[in-house]
């Protein structure tokens, strides 16, 4: 049975930081890229970052450029964001999704349940 779980998400200041992870079980990590999306009250879900299985290319949402950083740990099967300079704007629920890198839902195979991430002005 695939599982995608994400954690770290939380409650944080504008300007300030936080790391999410996404641990990936019951499937070979190996040749799936990973996404993440967000989900704020109200909005569609949106993309934020795509990372290859090699984690060579990564694709970024505008919104996120340059105060995101996505990473991945093959050895932990696990993908890594990194969220600096967060805005009242980025709360959301943020999922993680194996498959793609694409901008779009469609093509991701398995999603995580998600994580809160709160910023407070």
């Amino acid at each position: 049975q695939v599982s995608l779980v994400e954690s770290g998400g939380g409650l944080v200041q504008v300007g300030g930081s936080l790391r999410l992870s996404c641990a990936a079980s019951g499937l070979s990590f190996s040749g799936y890229d990973m996404g993440w999306f967000r989900q704020a009250p109200g909005k569609e879900r949106e993309f934020v970052v795509g990372i290859t299985w090699t984690g060579g290319i990564t694709r970024y949402a505008h919104s996120v450029q340059g105060r995101f950083t996505v990473s991945r740990d093959k050895a932990k099967n696990t993908v890594y964001l990194q969220m600096n300079s967060l805005k009242p704007e980025d709360t959301a629920v943020y999922y993680c999704a194996a498959g793609s890198v694409s901008p779009n839902e469609a093509p991701y195979k398995f999603w995580g349940q998600g994580t809160q991430v709160t910023v407070s002005a």
